[in-house]
């Protein structure tokens, strides 16, 4: 079940360009994303849409959040629109509208990068869940380059803990870790600067997989994890245990 309130908490500052050509749809979608969504733009084809996203970012200095399109559109059709967009913003997300008639084109859109698709006719409870879970993103993102405290833990000038999603971003790209990695890093970000005992460290990493750990096998865990991550400052209380240390900028 969604939770709205966290909908309107992450969707209230995305901005929409949304295109669709039947008039129909187009006005049901817009007054549909007008009760999420406080900033949506609608056009009606392709052409009309890149001239909208290029506007949006000469008034605004950045390009609109997420781009929601229709595949078949007259003067230009959505996977036109895609490419010519994705050569300027490689980030930039986008929905695909799809009708069941058009999964020739899904190949592409993929290989293009696509985020989401959407069949028409459109399921409400899918929808929003796909709309959910993109403006969160969307929100953590925004909060991970403000470096906005109740979000994240600087570590390091190239390495951010992100609070929410329990994830470390290396040069604000997601790093992915071992689960031994992520539980050590988990532990000992829970009190930055705290001294964590070994025994402490072991059994959460661990747990129950050894009848007894050995010491060797944290410190191995923590040597290959420095080696990955020159910048992750893991510092050693010797015979006591380990912490993780925030260096300043």
């Amino acid at each position: 079940m969604i939770d709205y309130v966290s909908l309107e908490k992450y969707a209230k500052d995305v901005s929409v360009l949304f295109v669709e050509d039947d008039m129909g749809i187009s006005k049901e979608m817009e007054l549909l994303l007008g009760e999420i969504f406080s900033n949506i733009k609608v056009t009606f084809d392709g052409v009309e849409a890149l001239e909208e996203y290029h506007n949006y970012y000469r008034f605004n200095g950045k390009y609109p959040d997420l781009i929601i399109t229709d595949i078949q559109m007259p003067n230009m059709n959505g996977i036109e629109l895609i490419k010519h967009i994705y050569k300027e913003n490689p980030n930039q997300k986008v929905i695909v509208l799809s009708a069941h008639n058009e999964s020739e084109y899904l190949m592409e859109l993929v290989n293009l990068g696509i985020y989401r698709f959407i069949l028409k006719p459109m399921d409400y409870d899918n929808f929003i869940e796909i709309i959910f879970k993109i403006s969160k993103e969307i929100y953590i993102e925004k909060n991970i380059s403000l470096g906005e405290k109740e979000l994240t833990i600087k570590l390091a000038k190239d390495l951010i803990w992100n609070k929410e999603l329990k994830q470390l971003y290396f040069n604000n790209e997601l790093f992915k870790l071992t689960m031994k990695e992520f539980l050590l890093i988990e532990l000992l970000i829970k009190t930055p600067e705290k001294i964590f005992v070994n025994e402490e460290i072991i059994s959460n990493i661990w747990n129950k997989e050894f009848d007894n750990p050995d010491i060797s096998n944290l410190k191995n865990l923590i040597s290959r994890l420095r080696n990955k991550l020159p910048s992750l400052k893991i510092e050693n209380i010797y015979g006591f245990g380990y912490k993780i240390v925030i260096i300043p900028e």
